[in-house]
C-alpha cells in the first residue's frame, strides 16, 4: 500500500507542477524548449554524458570493490547508461539503480552487497553534490543567498555526525545494534577508506560539473544570455531539488527553474524553457542506455536458446 501511494504520490506531483505552470505560463515555454534543441547542443550534452557516466561508473566500481563484489570498468559503464535511461524514462528515478544493483548481484551471487553498493555509491554522490552546491550558493548570488550560512552550519553538523558515527563501533545484540554497526562499517570502511574516499570525491565532483555545464548549455540554447556566474548557483539549485523524486525529473525540475529564474528576473518562463531544453537533451544523451538494453535483450534470447535441447534430441532422450 505504502508503494503504491508514494508510486502515485510522483505521478500526481509531477502532473500537478505541469498543471500549474502551464495555467500561469501557458503552453509557449514548453513548446519553446523542444523547438529550440539544435545539433551543436544534443552532441555536447552527449559528450558531457561520457564524461559523467564513466565517472559514475568509477565511483560505483570504487564502492562495489569495498564490498568485495567488483566489477570491470567497461561493464560498470554499461550497466550506468542502462541505468540512467530506465531512471529518465520511468516513474521513480531509481527504478534504473534498482535494476543495476540486482543485475550485480545476481552476476556476482551476492545481491545483498550488490544493492548496497549501489546505495552508497548513489548517497555519496549526493552528499559531494550538496557540499558544492551549498559552497557555490554561499559564495555567489542565488535566491536563497541570505539562508546559505545556517544551511552550510547544518550541513557541516551533518557531515561531521555522519564521519564520527562512523568511527564509533557500537555494541550491543539487538537487531537495531546490528544494523547501526553494519551501516557504520560500510561508511568507514568503503565511503571512508583511505584509498577510496578521495576518488570518490572526485569522481562526484566532475560528475556534478558535468551536469553543471550541461545545464549552462540548456541555458544558452533557450536564450538565456546571463553570465555563467549568475546562471550557475541556479543550475545547482535546479539539481539539488530534482532529487525529489518525479516521473524522470520532469515536474520539479521544471517548476524549480521556472522559480528561480523568476526569482532572479530571467523569467519564469525562460526558466521552463531551460528546463525542458535541459530535460530532452539529457533523454538523448543517455539513448545509449537503450542500445544496452536491446543488446543484453538479444543476448538472453540466445542464451536460452542455447540452453533448450533441441527437438531431435529431446526425441533421443525419450
Amino acid at each position: 500500500m505504502s508503494r503504491t501511494v508514494w508510486r502515485w504520490g510522483r505521478i500526481v506531483g509531477s502532473a500537478v507542477t505541469f498543471t500549474v505552470l502551464v495555467w500561469r505560463l501557458g503552453a509557449s515555454p514548453f513548446l519553446d524548449g523542444v523547438r529550440v534543441v539544435d545539433i551543436r547542443a544534443l552532441a555536447a550534452a552527449a559528450a558531457l554524458a561520457v564524461l559523467t557516466t564513466v565517472c559514475c561508473a568509477w565511483r560505483w566500481k570504487i564502492v562495489a570493490r569495498g564490498l568485495g563484489v567488483d566489477l570491470p570498468l567497461p561493464a560498470a559503464v554499461a550497466a550506468y547508461y542502462r541505468s540512467l535511461f530506465l531512471n529518465v524514462t520511468l516513474p521513480g528515478g531509481i527504478v534504473g539503480d534498482v535494476h543495476r544493483g540486482v543485475s550485480h548481484g545476481r552476476d556476482v551471487s551476492n545481491v545483498g552487497r550488490a544493492l548496497r553498493a549501489v546505495a552508497w555509491e548513489r548517497f555519496a554522490g549526493q552528499v559531494v553534490q550538496l557540499v558544492l552546491t551549498v559552497v557555490v550558493l554561499l559564495v555567489l548570488p542565488s535566491p536563497v543567498h541570505s539562508a546559505m550560512p545556517f544551511v552550510a552550519i547544518a550541513v557541516v553538523v551533518a557531515v561531521s555526525c555522519v564521519v564520527v558515527a562512523a568511527r564509533v563501533r557500537p555494541g550491543g545484540g539487538s537487531a537495531w545494534a546490528r544494523l547501526r554497526s553494519a551501516v557504520a562499517g560500510d561508511i568507514r570502511d568503503v565511503v571512508l577508506a583511505r584509498r577510496a574516499w578521495l576518488a570518490i570525491a572526485l569522481a562526484s565532483a566532475l560528475v556534478v560539473g558535468g551536469h553543471a555545464v550541461t545545464f549552462l548549455i540548456a541555458a544558452r540554447t533557450a536564450g538565456i544570455t546571463a553570465p555563467a556566474s549568475q546562471v550557475l548557483p541556479l543550475a545547482l539549485l535546479v539539481m539539488l531539488i530534482m532529487v525529489v523524486p518525479s516521473v524522470g525529473g520532469w515536474g520539479p525540475r521544471e517548476g524549480g527553474t521556472a522559480w528561480a529564474f523568476g526569482a532572479v528576473g530571467l523569467g519564469a518562463s525562460r526558466g521552463v524553457t531551460t528546463a525542458v531544453v535541459y530535460g530532452v537533451l539529457v533523454l538523448v544523451a543517455t539513448l545509449p542506455g537503450a542500445a544496452v538494453l536491446v543488446v543484453s535483450w538479444v543476448r538472453r534470447i540466445r542464451s536460452s536458446e542455447r540452453s533448450e535441447p533441441r527437438i531431435g534430441e529431446k526425441a533421443a532422450h525419450a
